[in-house]
C-alpha cells in the first residue's frame, strides 16, 4: 500500500512542476511607471509646499492637546436610554450634581473621640467653597472610637473641572490649619479623590515614559540606517502624527464636537489613554517607517542617488503600506460601533492615528523632508558609527542589489528565481 501511494506522490510532483512554468502571471509594471512614484516626483519638486502643508495640518489638529485634561468618565456618559443614565441624572436633580460623587474626609482618634475636635473638622470643610453638605463626623465605634469620618457633598458634578479643584483645595488650604489646632491628620478619599490622584499620578509618569520611548527608537534607528537626521526626522513625525491624533480625541471626547452626531458626551480623557496610544501607535508608525526607509536606502547604497532613491522607495513600498493601513483603520474604527465611551476613544485615536501616518507622513512629508535634505539624510559623524553595532535588515548585499533592478524592470524576483 505505502509503495503504490509513494509513487503516486512522485507523479504528481513531477506533473505539476512543470505548472508553474505554465501559470499566467499578470505583468507588473516597472516601479518607475507606478503613480505612487509619480506623486514622489510631485511632492519632491514641491517639497517645500508639501512640507508647509503637512506640518501646518498636523500641527493645527494638535492644537487640543494643550487642553487636555485627564480623569475618569462615570455613568453619566452612559446612554439616555440606559436605566443607570436615568438614576444618574434623577440622582442629580434632586440631591445636586455633586451628590453623584462624594468625598470621605477619614481622620485616626489616637486618644478617642473628642466632640470639639469632630466639630471644628466638620464646620471646617462645610465652609470651604465649592462642598454643598458636610454630615457630622461619625465615630467608627461608640465605646472606644479609634477613627471618624465625614461625608462631603461638592457642588458640582464629578467630573467638572471644579470638583478636581476641590480636592486640592481641602487637602492643601482647608485642612492643614484645623490639623494643626486640633493635632489629628485629616485624610480625603473617595472615588473622586482616588481618580484625581491616580490621574495626577501618571500624567506625572507620561514625559518619563515618552523620553524613554523616543530615545529608544532614535537609537536603534540610527544603528539601522547609519545615519543621524533620518531617526530624528522619523521621531518628530512621529510626534506630529500623534499629536493630531491626540487632538481629534480632545475635540471629540473631551470638549464634545460633534457630540449630536456621535452620541459622546463630553468628559475628562481616561488618564491610561494616552499612554496605551502612544505606545501601540508609536510601534505602528516605526514599523511603516522602518519598512520605508529601508527601501530607501537599498536603492541610495546601490545607487548613491538620493532623489531617485526615494522615489523608487516610497514607489515600491506605497502600495503595501497603504493596505496594511486601510486594515489597522477599519479594525481600529469597527471599535466606535460600540456603545462603551473607552472602546470608542481608543478606536478612534487609533484610527485616525494611523491614517495620518500613513497619508500624511509617510505620502507627503518623508519624500518632501528628504529631498530637502538630500545626502544629509545619511550623514553620521565618524566617532558614533565606530559606536553603534550593525544591524542589518537588508539582508545580503549582492542579492539585495539583483532584486532592486528585477522589480525596477517590472519582473518579479520570486519568479525570476
Amino acid at each position: 500500500m505505502c509503495v503504490p501511494l509513494a509513487a503516486v506522490v512522485l507523479a504528481a510532483g513531477f506533473a505539476v512542476a512543470p505548472l508553474k512554468k505554465v501559470v499566467p502571471h499578470r505583468a507588473t509594471k516597472p516601479l518607475r511607471e507606478t503613480p505612487a512614484y509619480r506623486w514622489s516626483r510631485l511632492i519632491q519638486h514641491h517639497s517645500w509646499a508639501a512640507v508647509s502643508i503637512g506640518v501646518v495640518i498636523l500641527v493645527v489638529m494638535a492644537i487640543p492637546v494643550f487642553s487636555l485634561r485627564l480623569g475618569f468618565s462615570d455613568e453619566g456618559n452612559f446612554s439616555e436610554e440606559s436605566s443607570t443614565r436615568k438614576a444618574y441624572d434623577l440622582l442629580a436633580e434632586g440631591f445636586g450634581p455633586g451628590f453623584n460623587g462624594p468625598f470621605l474626609a477619614v481622620t485616626k482618634l489616637p486618644n478617642g473621640a473628642a466632640p470639639e475636635q469632630l466639630a471644628e473638622i466638620g464646620a471646617a470643610l462645610s465652609k470651604a467653597p465649592g462642598v454643598a453638605f458636610v454630615s457630622p463626623g461619625v465615630p467608627n465605634s461608640p465605646t472606644d472610637p479609634t477613627a471618624a469620618l465625614w461625608q462631603i457633598i461638592p457642588k458640582t458634578a464629578p467630573q467638572d473641572e471644579a470638583t478636581t479643584e476641590l480636592v486640592g483645595r481641602l487637602r492643601d488650604v482647608v485642612l492643614p490649619p484645623v490639623e494643626a489646632t486640633t493635632g489629628l491628620d485629616v485624610f480625603i478619599a473617595g472615588a473622586v479623590p482616588v481618580g484625581v490622584d491616580f490621574s495626577s499620578y501618571l500624567g506625572s509618569r507620561l514625559p518619563w515614559f515618552f523620553t524613554a520611548v523616543l530615545a529608544l527608537s532614535f537609537l536603534l534607528l540610527m544603528a539601522v540606517f547609519r545615519s543621524l537626521l533620518v531617526p530624528l526626522k522619523a521621531v518628530v513625525m512621529n510626534l506630529l502624527s500623534i499629536g493630531a491624533a491626540y487632538g481629534l480625541v480632545v475635540a471629540l471626547f473631551q470638549w464634545g464636537w460633534l457630540g449630536d452626531l456621535t452620541g459622546i458626551e463630553p468628559a475628562p480623557i481616561e488618564p491610561f489613554v494616552p499612554m496605551m496610544l502612544f505606545a501601540i501607535v508609536f510601534g505602528l508608525s516605526m514599523d511603516y517607517e522602518v519598512f520605508l526607509l529601508s527601501r530607501v536606502r537599498e536603492e541610495w547604497v546601490r545607487t548613491g542617488d538620493s532623489r531617485e532613491s526615494v522615489a523608487d522607495g516610497l514607489a515600491a513600498t506605497a502600495k503595501v503600506i497603504t493596505a496594511a493601513a486601510a486594515i489597522m483603520v477599519f479594525v481600529f474604527g469597527s471599535f466606535l460601533l460600540e456603545n462603551d465611551r473607552i472602546p470608542k476613544l481608543m478606536g478612534l485615536g487609533l484610527a485616525s492615528a494611523v491614517l495620518l501616518d500613513a497619508s500624511i507622513v509617510r505620502m507627503l512629508l518623508v519624500p518632501a523632508t528628504m529631498e530637502l535634505l538630500g545626502d544629509r539624510n545619511w550623514w553620521l559623524p565618524r566617532w558614533i558609527d565606530r559606536l553603534l553595532p550593525t544591524i542589518n535588515v537588508e539582508g545580503d548585499a549582492e542579492e539585495v542589489n539583483e532584486e532592486l533592478e528585477l522589480e525596477l524592470l517590472g519582473e518579479d524576483p520570486d519568479l525570476v528565481h
